[in-house]
């Protein structure tokens, strides 16, 4: 059980965290969410110990072992596999040991531990996790140093997997996989055994794969129930919920106020006045949710547009050096409306493949038609360090639009969504996202009629996210879409595109069949490499999973009067709340209103009660369905 107790955590002066609590149980699998800079990142320092608080404490059960991956990605000449396989340190240990042990006794200690860790099958398990994360049988034999710095990244989110710690600490581990890799580590976090903690802005990832959602807002922690869109949802309710009470508590105020104003120095009057003076100061403090909004992100529209198609190939092969296409059979074509995401795993030729559209390559074989007058521009993410460092959003700006008046330059940097306070700001000290606001801004400034986006979300909290998604769908040129957020793939791309194989075809199904195909074929490479599991029969682990849910039935119906329990709870204090927010109640009926405040009181404690055991248990049922047979 991770418990953190009236936490506070200040960086350079400045106080992210403030009195916060929460308390995950074991088994948790729980996604930290907050805007950008708000203390994320300070807090997973905080839990490993690389940060001392400024008050309160951090509780973990003695022995309890914290896995996060690696800042550094491993760069030896060491084998991926092998590199992985040391992540076990008591596995390492155990296998030194048993090499110079020559107690008979210690020696058969030291074996049954090996099994008891399923050490024998470790490489099967390594060689499994680095297939689900991009790394081939061929590959996982080569060193880390032959491999970019993106990829190493993946090597070390291998390992910590892979070590299987009691308490996964993970720091948008998204950033550096492909769509592949991200949904195959949704399905893995989602069956993971042990407690979660997992800083995402991927809402997919934060529906499929946790049970909980921590909020950091305000610079406290509050816990809720549910994935994603469940926390979304109930937070939009209660923001509602508070702002109704608060206008209610507001307007009986003014009207209490407006009577004491009034009669307070009339003699007839001076004890209701008092009275009412002592109603005020009993008023509950309600407090408006407060809430920042996001700047929009604006791209300007083509001012003409161009006939359809806007591209044609036919019989297209295209590479880096003659003779050796990546891509080859090429026949497609783009309309000047298009939402086209392109899926496939790294290395399969999307940058090649965008490269192309965007004029940076030339076809080696067939023939590419463009309309006349087309303007193609394109982001991605390797372009930030194509930012000027010393010069500011403006200084940027400045240089597209020379004779321009310095209130124009500034309206257009505004239309980035750039903070007034950022426009003056060194390249260099801005944020992640703000410098892919930047930079996106910069590509679409000529007003493209074909706009390509690689991995646009990377540095971009969920609400930056969405308000990308409502300026694509908004721009009137074509889109091309590669990126690892299903989510932002399903609300703005029509049109799926695979490039597999060494070639470019449209992909007739959906998103939800595309995941099924990418978490099959890593399954159906994980089995190779176990040939034990290949003796169950499907029909046999349906069977067997059928026991487990019959045995786990008890376990099941306590967990659900727990959660209808939760329910009628909860429609009672919306009653209570309701009542409560009357302003004539607390003058015509005192008592009643008393008794309703302590009811109240009640009701908020056992709902905090059941929550944390409806936690617990579902922990327990999740952990005991996963448990392998014997």
């Amino acid at each position: 059980m991770l418990v953190i107790n009236d936490l506070s955590l200040r960086i350079a002066g400045r106080l992210l965290i403030e009195h916060a609590s929460v308390t995950l149980p074991s088994g948790t699998k729980a996604g930290l969410v907050g805007r950008n800079g708000t203390g994320k990142t300070t807090l997973f320092r905080a839990i490993m110990g690389d940060l001392a608080s400024e008050t309160g404490s951090i509780s973990l059960p003695k022995g309890l072992r914290i896995g996060q991956v690696a800042q550094e990605a491993p760069g030896t000449e060491e084998p991926l596999i092998d590199i992985v396989l040391r992540a076990d340190v008591e596995r390492e240990r155990l296998l030194a040991e048993a090499e110079v042990a020559t107690d008979p006794h210690r020696i058969a200690e030291i074996q049954t531990r090996l099994a008891d860790i399923g050490a024998h099958s470790a490489e099967a398990r390594a060689a499994a996790i680095l297939s689900g994360l991009g790394f081939d049988a061929e590959a996982q034999k080569r060193p880390a140093s032959s491999f970019s710095g993106g990829w190493r990244m993946r090597v070390a989110l291998a390992a910590v997997l892979f070590s299987e710690p009691d308490l996964l600490l993970l720091d948008e581990p998204t950033n550096y996989l492909d769509l592949e890799g991200t949904l195959w580590l949704e399905n893995y976090l989602s069956k993971y055994p042990h407690t979660v903690l997992l800083i995402s802005h991927d809402r997919d990832l934060l529906n499929n794969a946790v049970n909980s959602i921590v909020h950091l807002e305000n610079r406290k922690l509050t816990l809720w129930r549910g994935g994603y869109d469940q926390f979304a949802r109930q937070y939009a309710e209660k923001a509602e919920l508070q702002e109704k009470a608060r206008v209610k508590v507001e307007a009986q105020r003014k009207h209490m106020e407006a009577f004491v104003e009034r009669f307070r120095y009339k003699a007839s009057k001076a004890r209701q006045a008092q009275s009412r003076l002592k109603a005020i100061a009993k008023l509950p403090p309600i407090a408006a949710m407060e809430s920042e909004s996001v700047i929009p992100f604006r791209f300007p529209n083509p001012e003409k547009q161009v006939a359809s198609p806007i591209i044609a190939i036919n019989g297209g092969s295209v590479g880096y050096e003659p003779g050796k296409p990546i891509l080859k059979n090429l026949s497609l074509r783009i309309d000047q409306d298009d939402r086209i995401a392109l899926l496939g795993s790294n290395g399969n030729g999307k940058s090649t493949f965008a490269k192309l559209i965007a004029g940076r390559l030339g076809l080696e074989a067939g023939t590419l038609t463009i309309a006349p007058g087309l303007k193609v521009s394109i982001f991605a993410q390797h372009q930030l360090d194509d930012l000027r460092p010393n010069e500011t959003p403006v200084e940027h700006v400045r240089r597209l639009m020379p004779d321009a008046p310095e209130a124009k330059v500034r309206a257009r940097v505004a239309q980035f969504g750039l903070a007034r306070e950022k426009m003056d700001t060194a390249a260099r000290d801005l944020s992640g996202g703000e410098k892919a606001r930047l930079l996106m801004g910069l590509s679409a400034f000529d007003a493209p009629h074909l706009f390509i986006l690689d991995e646009p979300t990377n540095h971009l909290d969920i609400d930056s996210r969405q308000a990308l998604i409502e300026a694509l769908n908004s721009f009137d040129g074509a889109v091309i879409l590669i990126s690892h957020d299903r989510y932002l793939i399903d609300a703005c791309a029509d049109r799926l595109w695979l490039v597999d194989k060494g070639t470019v075809k449209p992909f007739d199904g959906d998103m939800d069949e595309y995941r099924s195909i990418a978490i099959g074929r890593t399954s159906d490479s994980a089995q190779s490499k176990d040939d034990s599991d290949s003796k169950v029969s499907k029909a046999d682990r349906r069977k067997e999973n059928a026991k487990k849910r019959a045995a786990l039935e008890p376990l099941a119906k306590q967990i659900k009067t727990i959660e209808n329990g939760l329910e009628k709870a909860r429609k009672r204090l919306e009653l209570i709340d309701s009542a409560m927010a009357d302003p004539d109640l607390y003058t015509r009926d005192p008592a009643k209103a008393t008794a309703l405040a302590k009811e109240r009181a009640t009701i908020v404690d056992l709902i905090d009660e059941n929550e944390e055991k409806w936690l617990l248990l579902s922990s327990e049922y999740e952990e005991a369905l996963a448990e392998p047979s014997n």
